[in-house]
């Protein structure tokens, strides 16, 4: 499911130059036989981080790269990498595979993983995960936490009394293993933005009771919200990871891509989009820092 932009330094604005014209109109993927390849992002500032994460090192591992950030959802993301109008994408890995296999029952890390690479569809692979883990969770505010509702599992009898706020591919993705898993069936599900400034302001005004983020948001903590537990795994291991057109790299920029996948961990990306979300610092400044700090 998962969040502007600036221009970056002069040492990497390849990144950020376009390849001939929109690339989503098709043809301007690229890939390993010539010409720069177009890293996409989803519409969300950690998935434009990542996918500036991406391009720097594998602009420094010699490979020319552009970027196209905010191209929307996975069901997008997904289409372009098959018609060859993208070539790399950050992804999460649980989300992914109940995208390519909704009746999957994986839900740690690793078994995740394996059956992602079962699943990804001839042309597509996905490359090694990091330790980073952005799950979806399920929110509430300080006052509805207070009324004893610290899990899942607590919220399910209490469902039909509250509204969720979520992202628009939320609804045909999780109330139906929501309420097999918790019997929890809301009274309404509003839709609002993948995580982002409208979800966050809907709870916190009280338009909706509970929302959908992700763990590693900076609102949470900075709102006095409250992430409820998830005992029985509504949402799987979601270790961020990056989903290529497999013939757009060769292993020298596999192998740089799976050096940032070594060098991300939760905590790192939790203060990485700190640094974009409460200090306001842009995600193409805050990538280039950790590039060059990380040796990427």
């Amino acid at each position: 499911m998962k969040r502007t932009l600036a221009v970056m330094a002069a040492a990497t604005a390849l990144l950020l130059t376009a390849c001939g014209g929109d690339p989503l109109k098709g043809g301007g993927g690229g890939g390993a036989a010539g010409g720069p390849i177009v890293i996409g992002s989803a519409d969300f500032s950690e998935s434009e981080l990542l996918m500036h994460i991406y391009a720097g090192a594998l602009s420094n591992a010699g490979v020319q790269v552009s970027t196209k950030p905010r191209v929307g959802s996975r069901e997008v993301l997904v289409k372009a990498l098959q018609d060859k109008s993208l070539a790399v994408v950050p992804e999460y890995s649980g989300n992914l595979l109940q995208y390519f296999d909704k009746q999957s029952p994986a839900s740690q890390p690793d078994e995740v993983l394996a059956a992602l690479k079962q699943k990804v569809p001839s042309g597509l692979e996905v490359l090694e995960k990091s330790a980073a883990e952005d799950s979806d969770a399920l929110v509430v505010s300080k006052d509805v936490a207070g009324q004893g509702v610290k899990s899942i599992a607590d919220l399910g009898p209490k469902c039909s009394q509250y509204v969720l706020g979520a992202a628009g591919e939320w609804k045909d993705r999780w109330p139906a293993k929501l309420t097999q898993l918790y019997g929890c069936t809301f009274k309404e599900i509003k839709t609002t933005d993948a995580a982002g400034p409208v979800t966050v302001e809907a709870l916190k005004s009280g338009q909706v009771q509970v929302a959908n983020l992700f763990t590693t948001a900076s609102a949470i903590t900075a709102n006095g919200f409250v992430a409820l537990e998830d005992p029985k795994r509504l949402y799987p291991a979601q270790n961020v990871l990056p989903l290529i057109r497999s013939e757009a790299l060769d292993e020298k920029g596999k192998a740089a891509l799976n050096k940032v996948s070594a060098a991300l961990t939760t905590e790192k990306l939790t203060a990485l989009n700190k640094r974009i979300e409460v200090d306001k610092e842009t995600v193409a400044d805050v990538a280039k820092e950790f590039v060059t700090q990380n040796k990427l």
